[in-house]
């Protein structure tokens, strides 16, 4: 009967209790108890106990799971260029009290907590820097700084574990003429790594150039320097020996002189003195051999002319007018 009934009832009511009042949390999770809506206590990862509702609630919050969440702007840089960015935000609940009371939409929050930041970092920085991969890295590490800052000072209970661009670009309205700006950028460094390969092969070659001047002016002064030495030398043995000799070194100098002077003479020389006949001095010839030398036949007297006697001096003078013609 009502006895039957009451006892049910009360089981019932043990059962619910004890199913609403144990609880087993997980290693990657926190508990957040709420007493009649107010914040209580934050349950650790294994068996708990709370009252149960409607005197105390749980809810689990997962602290190991990495949330993300994609998202994209138009931010104008310091040098007042739009540029198109997408991002990624890849984040997990560091506190789950503030997760769940100090943001009233966690995800909204986050992303205009982002695009702040990342609004703020551009600002600061020129077109080329955003766009070039070596400085691309600044902007995203700078961004993440400043988006971290921004959900500690709220008070969200999110940290940040990745922060990515996955693309930046300038409008595609402008896309084909930043593309010419940066094949000429291209071209202009291509150049200058010419021009640099050109200096650093035309140098060693003038280097190598301006050695080879200096070697051979070394050279030409040494051999100019001995010369005169030489000549210095002679010089001083020859006065020696006419200090010794002077009429007998004079004349020896002389002679030496004339013979070198003849030697390349090609007039010939007559004895008028002596006789008809003509002498052929091969002057010439080395080392004075006159084994060549030629007599002409004793010229004739013309008995024919009013019997004159020949003179002698004509072969002579005819000799001497044809070496001065």
């Amino acid at each position: 009967g009502s006895g039957g009934v009451f006892s049910l009832v009360i089981l019932l009511l043990i059962f619910w209790v004890g199913w609403d009042s144990v609880h087993i949390i997980d290693e990657a999770e926190r508990g957040v108890v709420l007493r009649f809506g107010e914040f209580s206590r934050e349950l650790q990862p294994g068996i708990n106990f709370t009252f149960p509702r409607p005197v105390e609630a749980l809810t689990k919050v997962n602290v190991r799971n990495v949330r993300s969440v994609d998202d994209r702007g138009n931010m104008l840089t310091q040098d007042e260029n739009l540029v198109e960015f997408d991002y990624q935000i890849q984040y997990l609940i560091s506190n789950a009290q503030d997760f769940l009371f100090n943001v009233r939409s966690p995800e909204i929050t986050l992303k205009e907590a982002a695009e702040s930041a990342l609004r703020e970092t551009v600002g600061s920085t020129g077109l080329d820097d955003v766009l070039e991969g070596s400085t691309r890295e600044k902007v995203r590490l700078e961004t993440f700084n400043v988006l971290q800052q921004t959900l500690d000072n709220y008070e969200a209970g999110l940290q940040i574990n990745q922060f990515n661009l996955t693309d930046v670009n300038v409008p595609a309205q402008v896309r084909e003429a930043y593309s010419d700006v940066i094949r000429a950028r291209e071209d202009r460094e291509r150049f200058i790594e010419e021009a640099r390969v050109h200096a650093n092969s035309v140098i060693p070659e003038a280097r190598g150039a301006a050695a080879r001047i200096v070697q051979e002016s070394q050279g030409y002064r040494d051999s100019t320097v001995a010369l005169a030495e030489g000549e210095a030398d002679r010089f001083v043995a020859v006065l020696e020996e006419y200090q010794q000799a002077p009429s007998v070194t004079r004349k020896r100098l002389y002679l030496q002189t004339m013979e070198n002077v003849l030697a390349r003479s090609k007039k010939v020389l007559l004895d008028v003195e002596s006789d008809g006949n003509i002498l052929y001095l091969p002057l010439d010839g080395s080392n004075g051999d006159l084994a060549g030398t030629r007599r002409l036949p004793p010229v004739i007297s013309n008995d024919n002319d009013n019997n004159q006697p020949a003179d002698r001096n004509a072969p002579a003078r005819a000799a001497n007018r044809e070496s001065r013609r």
